[in-house]
Order: structure tokens, then C-alpha cells, then sequence
């Protein structure tokens, strides 16, 4: 890695090295490394006709083989990725597509509708629309738009400029993550950020994951950084192949594509293993080849970990990370997990916790977890205050999560320092539920909180006040329409009054310990 410098440099070695393999599967499609050079190269060359190096382009794309080509594509043009959540309602894309100042999208064809409601709120000078199906037959006409099917059928190949003047300090991609003011905001992450992560998983998994052997299951979204970093970039940079799954809530259609593999690894979250698991044909898999499960993006249950090695016979290795880690920051080292745990830094990582004073506490008592390493984002795009409040004096990022160091080494997380809800994996920020609520003409004063949940982990309760005749199957169907399915509260009480300090700040934490 000592002569790559971007991403566009690390894709285009790893197409090169591996090119014969297959690097993706969907749906019974295989996309080998010689075909993705040769379609991420016709997307690059059509983009650096139309725009400059450094500028913006979103995808809003679930898992399926266009993604990984378009995302290569846009690198290797020297543009930066913006990735959008494919279920987010207008609302939510209109708020990321302004901020990035996108110049372009590349959409699902099903989801123009939505687009069609903001599109004069952004920036974009074109929109590719993506069917399922470009990849295998010329899909219907499009109006006002693109279509990838015929960027790839009709751009010349052997164009492709070099990326002239680019470095490791450029920006890769605006990672959209929320905040304590509820609004999204971008964790720039350069190319050095992410090749140093990529290095960083390498670096930790090696002994376990072997270089062009390893076939891997990706049931979690590309557009999350977890599945972008882990699946789409170190993945392919070992020569492996992801197997992408468009719709993992569909667990017989998930199960059924699993027979038609010998996966060696998979990486999910807490939810999604607890899931299979209850599906009476996936535990009648042949497993034989399995010796690698990732976990990240929530806490790993120690139940369903253990039910995980009982049905399958290999264990799980959990991580730490966020958004604006690239993500990985902590991993366990494979052989050696401890459940519970979120393992020990990864290479050239620094950990400290520190307490609300922000000085040192000692080992085996909590405090705020703070990271710092090559892979800790630049800051937030176009927001100087949020990122100077998201560092301590000497350089560390502070995670909002409240960790402990045990005697063995191992960190562990104790509990959330910030009020975000964990949902499935995802953040959930109260303040933005509570805004949706607030512009509901029957809302006066709303309180959202985290609830325990078997399924997701937590699950999203809002406390309202109200002003009128309205029922909370109203409201529940009033966010419905301005808020992504996981955002949106699994109940709504109607209250007299919420609970309130002496100088009338709403008091969550009251509303909490009634859960």
C-alpha cells in the first residue's frame, strides 16, 4: 500500500491483482474484478465529463452489483462519495442532498417519485436512474433522467483521465451521521482515512482471512460505513467475494441464497444473527466453511453470540466504531473474543477515557471513550462549531459513549454518554423525531427516548402534549410520512404534562426510567 495514496489507486490495484475472480454476487449474478474495472471505468469516464475532481456525487442504492460500480466509479473519476439511505422520505433527502451540494445521483428507478418532490431544492445538473435489472436486459424509458444502462453501454472505455493533483488528504466521501441536534451531519473522511482503516481490518483479521479464498455474506447496507469500509473496500481489497443481499428483513428469501453458497464469513449486527437464527432452514446449513462473523454497530448480546457458535460452530468477533472512525476503532482478536467486550485498538489507534473533567480515569472505571488514529475523520463538512466540539484539546474524537478498560485489556462499553437510540444498528436522534412531532399542527411539547427491545435492540418511544382532538394513530402515521421506518416511534403517549426542571428543560431521563 506504500505507492497507493487514494482509493482510486487501492480499487484499481485490487481489479488488477484479482481480475479473474469474482468480486460480487447478486441475485444470481456474478460481477468478476475484470468487469467491474471495465463498467466503474465507463461510470468514472462519463462523470469526468460532466464535473470536476473533488466535486460531490450521491447513490442512493440498496445492495445490489450497480452499487460497487458506481461507487468505484466515482473514485477513480477523483469525486467524492455521498451516500443516502434508499428508504429515506423527501424530507430527509432534501436536508443531505443541500448540505453535500451533490452534482449528481445515481438513484433506484423506483424512488424518482420521491426525488421529483425536492429536486429543485438541490444542486443536481443530472440524475441517473438505476434499475435492478441494467445489468442483464435494457430496462424501461426514463424521462428527465439518465440511465445507468446506457452510461455503460454507451461511454468509450479507454478514456478515463488520471487523477492528476489528488491526495491521501482529499476528501473520499461525505459519510452523513446524525448529532445531538438531531440534524445529519457529513464526517468528511479522506483517502488516508479509509486506507488506513482498510490497513487497520487487514491488519487485525489476517490470520483468519486468507487472500482471493474468502466469500463473504453482506447482508448490511453499502451505503453504512460499516459494510462500505469492511465489504466494499478491505473485502475487495483481499481478492474476496461479497455476497450482496438487497433485502435481508426477507429472511426466506436470505436463507435461500445462503444454500446456494460456501460462505467463509459474514458481517451483520445483533439483530440479524438473532434473526436467522429463529429460521428452522438456516440451521440446517452447512456451516463447514464458516470461520469468520463480524459484529459492529451495536452491542452484541451475549445470549445470541452463544446460540451463534452452538448453530453454526463459529464464534463471533465484535468491534467498535463509528461514522467518523472510518469506522473500526476497536476490534477483538479473532481466537481470543471475549462477549461483551469490544476488543482492544486497532493498529496505530490511541484510547484514552477520560472523565467529565476530561481527566484520566483509572483502569476499571468509566468514563467518556475517546479515540484518536488515521483514521478519525477531518471533521463535518461546512460545520467549523460541531467539529471543534467534537475534539479535546490534544487531538482525541470523543465518541459520546462511555466505556471501561477491564484487567484483561479489553474495553467494553458501559453506556451512551449522548441520547441517541440505537436502532438495529442505526442512530436514532430524538430531537429530530421530536421535530417531525413539533410541526404537527395538534403538538405542543414532545420527548422522545430510547425503550429496550428484544429485536432491535431499542426501540424509538415519543411523549407528547396536545393542543386539539388528535389520537397517537394519527401521529404515528404523520411520521410515517416524513420519517425512514426505523425512525419511527413504535408508540405514542399522549400526556398531560412532561416532566420539567425548575427552569422548564424537559427532563428525558424521567421519561426513561418509566420504560
Amino acid at each position: 500500500m506504500n505507492k497507493i495514496e487514494t482509493l482510486g489507486d487501492f480499487v484499481e490495484s485490487a481489479m488488477d491483482r484479482y481480475a479473474d475472480k469474482v468480486a460480487f454476487q447478486c441475485a444470481g449474478h456474478r460481477l468478476t474484478f475484470t468487469e467491474l474495472e471495465r463498467l466503474s471505468r465507463h461510470v468514472a469516464v462519463w462523470l469526468q465529463a460532466r464535473f470536476n475532481s473533488g466535486d460531490r456525487i450521491a447513490i442512493q442504492l440498496p445492495n445490489i452489483n450497480q452499487y460497487p460500480i458506481i461507487a468505484m466509479g466515482i473514485l477513480r473519476a477523483g469525486m467524492v462519495v455521498v451516500n443516502t439511505n434508499p428508504l429515506y422520505t423527501p424530507r430527509e433527502m432534501k436536508h443531505q442532498f443541500k448540505d453535500s451540494g451533490a452534482k449528481a445521483l445515481f438513484i433506484l428507478s423506483p424512488l424518482l417519485g420521491a426525488l421529483s418532490q425536492i429536486l429543485d431544492d438541490t444542486l443536481f445538473s443530472d440524475v441517473v436512474a438505476v434499475d435492478p435489472v441494467d445489468l442483464i436486459k435494457e430496462p424501461e424509458p426514463q424521462k428527465d433522467c439518465y440511465r445507468l444502462y446506457d452510461v455503460l453501454k454507451s461511454t468509450p472505455s479507454g478514456l478515463l483521465a488520471t487523477r492528476t493533483g489528488q491526495t491521501g488528504n482529499d476528501i473520499a466521501m461525505l459519510q452523513y451521521t446524525g448529532g445531538t441536534t438531531g440534524a445529519a451531519k457529513g464526517a468528511c473522511l479522506t483517502h488516508l482515512n479509509l486506507l488506513s482503516n482498510i490497513e487497520q481490518i487487514r491488519h487485525r483479521l489476517s490470520p483468519v482471512c486468507t487472500e482471493g479464498q474468502e466469500l463473504f455474506v453482506c447482508p448490511l447496507p453499502l451505503y453504512h460505513i460499516y459494510a462500505f469500509t469492511v465489504n466494499l473496500l478491505y473485502l475487495l481489497g483481499i481478492g474476496a467475494c461479497n455476497v450482496l443481499i438487497p433485502n435481508p428483513r426477507d429472511i426466506d428469501g436470505f436463507v435461500n441464497q445462503l444454500k446456494e453458497h460456501s460462505f467463509t464469513g459474514m458481517s451483520g449486527i445483533n439483530t440479524l444473527f438473532l434473526g436467522l437464527m429463529a429460521h428452522e432452514q438456516f440451521r440446517e446449513l452447512d456451516f463447514s466453511h464458516l470461520k469468520m462473523t463480524i459484529s459492529g454497530g451495536t452491542t452484541l448480546v451475549a445470549d445470541v453470540a452463544n446460540l451463534w457458535t452452538k448453530v453454526t460452530g463459529s464464534s463471533i468477533t465484535e468491534g467498535y466504531g463509528l461514522t467518523e472512525t472510518s469506522p473500526v476503532a476497536l476490534f477483538n482478536i479473532p481466537g481470543q473474543e471475549e462477549i461483551g467486550a469490544i476488543g482492544v485498538p486497532v493498529k496505530d489507534t490511541e484510547v484514552a477515557i477520560r472523565d467529565g473533567k476530561g481527566e484520566p480515569v483509572k483502569q476499571g472505571e468509566a468514563g467518556e471513550l475517546l479515540v484518536r488514529g488515521p483514521q478519525v475523520m477531518m471533521g463535518y463538512w461546512q460545520n467549523r462549531q460541531a467539529t471543534a466540539n467534537a475534539f479535546t484539546y490534544d487531538g482525541f474524537f470523543k465518541t459520546g459513549d462511555i466505556a471501561l478498560q477491564q484487567a484483561n485489556g479489553n474495553y467494553k462499553i458501559v453506556d451512551r454518554l449522548k441520547d441517541m437510540i440505537l436502532v438495529s444498528g442505526f442512530n436514532v436522534y430524538p430531537n429530530e423525531i421530536e421535530g417531525v412531532l413539533s410541526s404537527h399542527a395538534n403538538v405542543m411539547e414532545t420527548a422522545v427516548v430510547g425503550g429496550p427491545s428484544v429485536k432491535t435492540g431499542e426501540e424509538v418511544l415519543a411523549y407528547v402534549t396536545t393542543s386539539g382532538e388528535v389520537t397517537s394513530e394519527t401521529l404515528l402515521a404523520y411520521c410515517r410520512e416524513n420519517l425512514t421506518a426505523y425512525k419511527v416511534p413504535k408508540k405514542i403517549t399522549i400526556l398531560d404534562a412532561l416532566p420539567k426542571s425548575a427552569v422548564g428543560k424537559i427532563l428525558r431521563r424521567e421519561l426513561r426510567n418509566t420504560v
